[in-house]
Protein backbone atom coordinates (compact mmCIF):
# COMPACT_ATOMS: atom_id res chain seq x y z
CA UNK A 1 0.00 0.00 0.00
CA UNK A 2 0.82 3.25 -0.67
CA UNK A 3 1.18 6.34 1.14
CA UNK A 4 -2.12 8.35 -0.73
CA UNK A 5 -3.52 11.83 0.10
CA UNK A 6 -6.62 10.63 -1.98
CA UNK A 7 -8.53 7.27 -1.82
CA UNK A 8 -7.65 5.17 -4.69
CA UNK A 9 -10.84 4.00 -7.14
CA UNK A 10 -11.18 1.12 -5.56
CA UNK A 11 -11.03 2.04 -1.92
CA UNK A 12 -13.99 4.15 -3.22
CA UNK A 13 -16.01 1.28 -5.19
CA UNK A 14 -15.77 -0.83 -1.52
CA UNK A 15 -16.92 1.74 0.55
CA UNK A 16 -19.40 1.98 -1.91
CA UNK A 17 -20.15 -1.32 -1.21
CA UNK A 18 -19.99 -2.00 1.66
CA UNK A 19 -22.64 1.00 2.32
CA UNK A 20 -25.26 -0.18 -0.22
CA UNK A 21 -24.67 -3.72 1.49
CA UNK A 22 -25.20 -2.12 5.41
CA UNK A 23 -28.53 0.16 3.87
CA UNK A 24 -29.75 -3.11 2.48
CA UNK A 25 -29.32 -5.14 4.99
CA UNK A 26 -28.98 -3.21 8.62
CA UNK A 27 -31.35 0.00 10.06
CA UNK A 28 -28.16 2.18 9.35
CA UNK A 29 -30.22 5.12 7.57
CA UNK A 30 -32.62 5.34 11.01
CA UNK A 31 -29.36 6.52 12.04
CA UNK A 32 -29.97 9.38 9.88
CA UNK A 33 -32.38 10.76 12.24
CA UNK A 34 -30.36 11.11 15.62
CA UNK A 35 -27.77 13.80 15.60
CA UNK A 36 -24.15 12.88 17.41
CA UNK A 37 -21.80 15.85 17.75
CA UNK A 38 -22.83 19.25 17.23
CA UNK A 39 -25.17 19.19 13.94
CA UNK A 40 -24.08 16.34 12.97
CA UNK A 41 -25.75 12.89 12.23
CA UNK A 42 -24.64 9.95 14.04
CA UNK A 43 -25.05 8.16 10.06
CA UNK A 44 -22.46 10.98 8.76
CA UNK A 45 -20.30 10.56 11.97
CA UNK A 46 -20.15 7.01 11.10
CA UNK A 47 -19.29 7.84 7.14
CA UNK A 48 -16.59 10.79 8.05
CA UNK A 49 -14.85 7.94 10.90
CA UNK A 50 -15.02 5.35 8.07
CA UNK A 51 -13.27 7.71 5.63
CA UNK A 52 -11.06 9.28 7.88
CA UNK A 53 -9.68 5.63 8.95
CA UNK A 54 -9.02 4.32 5.93
CA UNK A 55 -7.03 7.53 4.79
CA UNK A 56 -5.27 7.07 8.01
CA UNK A 57 -4.42 3.78 7.22
CA UNK A 58 -3.20 4.98 3.89
CA UNK A 59 -1.11 7.33 5.51
CA UNK A 60 0.65 5.49 7.61
CA UNK A 61 1.16 2.92 4.85
CA UNK A 62 -0.55 0.11 7.19
CA UNK A 63 -2.00 -3.49 5.56
CA UNK A 64 -5.34 -3.48 6.88
CA UNK A 65 -8.56 -5.33 6.30
CA UNK A 66 -10.20 -2.49 3.90
CA UNK A 67 -13.80 -4.07 3.82
CA UNK A 68 -13.71 -4.84 8.16
CA UNK A 69 -11.86 -1.35 8.86
CA UNK A 70 -15.22 -0.15 6.88
CA UNK A 71 -17.86 -1.88 8.12
CA UNK A 72 -16.84 -1.24 11.12
CA UNK A 73 -16.72 2.29 11.02
CA UNK A 74 -20.21 1.90 9.53
CA UNK A 75 -21.55 0.11 12.09
CA UNK A 76 -19.27 1.45 15.53
CA UNK A 77 -22.07 3.76 17.11
CA UNK A 78 -25.35 1.67 15.41
CA UNK A 79 -26.87 2.04 18.47
CA UNK A 80 -30.07 3.38 17.15
CA UNK A 81 -31.28 5.63 19.39
CA UNK A 82 -31.19 9.70 20.53
CA UNK A 83 -28.19 9.74 23.43
CA UNK A 84 -29.57 13.22 24.13
CA UNK A 85 -32.88 12.58 25.60
CA UNK A 86 -32.34 10.78 28.99
CA UNK A 87 -36.01 9.43 29.21
CA UNK A 88 -35.24 6.92 26.35
CA UNK A 89 -31.68 6.67 25.91
CA UNK A 90 -29.80 4.30 28.77
CA UNK A 91 -27.54 6.44 31.54
CA UNK A 92 -23.72 6.21 30.91
CA UNK A 93 -24.17 5.90 27.31
CA UNK A 94 -20.57 6.72 26.32
CA UNK A 95 -19.68 3.19 28.26
CA UNK A 96 -22.61 1.57 27.61
CA UNK A 97 -23.38 2.42 23.50
CA UNK A 98 -20.54 0.12 22.04
CA UNK A 99 -22.25 -2.95 23.29
CA UNK A 100 -25.02 -2.12 22.40
CA UNK A 101 -24.27 -1.28 19.09
CA UNK A 102 -22.31 -4.46 18.73
CA UNK A 103 -25.60 -6.46 19.72
CA UNK A 104 -27.55 -4.33 16.79
CA UNK A 105 -24.68 -5.12 14.39
CA UNK A 106 -24.58 -8.98 15.22
CA UNK A 107 -28.66 -9.16 14.87
CA UNK A 108 -28.57 -7.25 11.71
CA UNK A 109 -25.77 -8.49 10.01
CA UNK A 110 -22.64 -10.96 9.86
CA UNK A 111 -20.01 -9.37 11.48
CA UNK A 112 -16.59 -10.90 12.04
CA UNK A 113 -13.69 -10.77 14.70
CA UNK A 114 -12.01 -7.51 13.49
CA UNK A 115 -15.08 -5.59 13.10
CA UNK A 116 -16.60 -7.06 16.19
CA UNK A 117 -13.18 -5.32 18.14
CA UNK A 118 -13.83 -1.86 16.33
CA UNK A 119 -17.52 -1.61 17.60
CA UNK A 120 -16.83 -3.01 20.97
CA UNK A 121 -13.67 -1.02 21.47
CA UNK A 122 -14.06 2.08 19.94
CA UNK A 123 -14.45 4.00 22.91
CA UNK A 124 -10.82 3.30 24.47
CA UNK A 125 -9.66 5.42 26.41
CA UNK A 126 -13.03 6.04 28.42
CA UNK A 127 -13.48 2.02 28.39
CA UNK A 128 -10.28 1.55 29.44
CA UNK A 129 -10.33 -2.04 29.87
CA UNK A 130 -11.91 -2.18 26.84
CA UNK A 131 -9.43 -1.27 24.26
CA UNK A 132 -8.73 -2.53 20.69
CA UNK A 133 -6.51 -5.41 19.30
CA UNK A 134 -6.61 -5.27 15.90
CA UNK A 135 -4.95 -2.19 13.88
CA UNK A 136 -8.13 -1.59 12.48
CA UNK A 137 -9.39 -0.82 16.23
CA UNK A 138 -6.96 1.43 16.58
CA UNK A 139 -7.51 3.38 13.32
CA UNK A 140 -11.00 3.63 14.12
CA UNK A 141 -10.65 4.81 17.72
CA UNK A 142 -8.38 7.60 16.97
CA UNK A 143 -10.63 8.47 13.73
CA UNK A 144 -13.82 8.73 16.33
CA UNK A 145 -11.93 10.99 18.15
CA UNK A 146 -10.63 13.25 15.55
CA UNK A 147 -14.02 13.41 13.74
CA UNK A 148 -15.77 13.89 17.33
CA UNK A 149 -13.74 17.02 17.82
CA UNK A 150 -13.90 18.05 14.33
CA UNK A 151 -17.82 18.21 14.81
CA UNK A 152 -18.53 19.39 18.53
CA UNK A 153 -16.29 22.47 17.32
CA UNK A 154 -17.58 22.35 14.00
CA UNK A 155 -13.97 22.63 12.65
CA UNK A 156 -14.78 21.84 9.32
CA UNK A 157 -18.41 20.71 7.60
CA UNK A 158 -18.86 17.27 7.10
CA UNK A 159 -21.52 17.02 4.57
CA UNK A 160 -22.61 13.64 3.10
CA UNK A 161 -21.38 14.98 -0.22
CA UNK A 162 -17.84 13.88 1.28
CA UNK A 163 -18.75 10.38 0.28
CA UNK A 164 -20.42 9.78 -3.44
CA UNK A 165 -22.44 6.78 -4.35
CA UNK A 166 -20.04 5.30 -7.17
CA UNK A 167 -21.51 5.00 -10.78
CA UNK A 168 -17.95 4.96 -12.46
CA UNK A 169 -16.99 2.36 -15.05
CA UNK A 170 -13.72 1.14 -15.40
CA UNK A 171 -12.75 3.01 -18.48
CA UNK A 172 -14.05 6.66 -17.23
CA UNK A 173 -11.40 5.61 -14.00
CA UNK A 174 -8.65 4.76 -16.54
CA UNK A 175 -9.01 7.93 -17.92
CA UNK A 176 -9.27 10.21 -14.73
CA UNK A 177 -5.74 8.29 -13.60
CA UNK A 178 -4.09 8.91 -17.24
CA UNK A 179 -4.90 12.92 -17.02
Amino acid sequence: MTSQKTLTFSQLKLFDCTLAQLIQRTHILESKDYIQHGVTSIFDHCLNVALISLKLACLLKLAVDEKSLITGALLHDYFLYDWHKKESSPSWHGFKHPAIALANARRDFPINRIETDIIINHMFPLTFFHFPRTKEGWLISIADKFCSVAEVFRLQKYKESQWTALSYDSEAEEERRLR
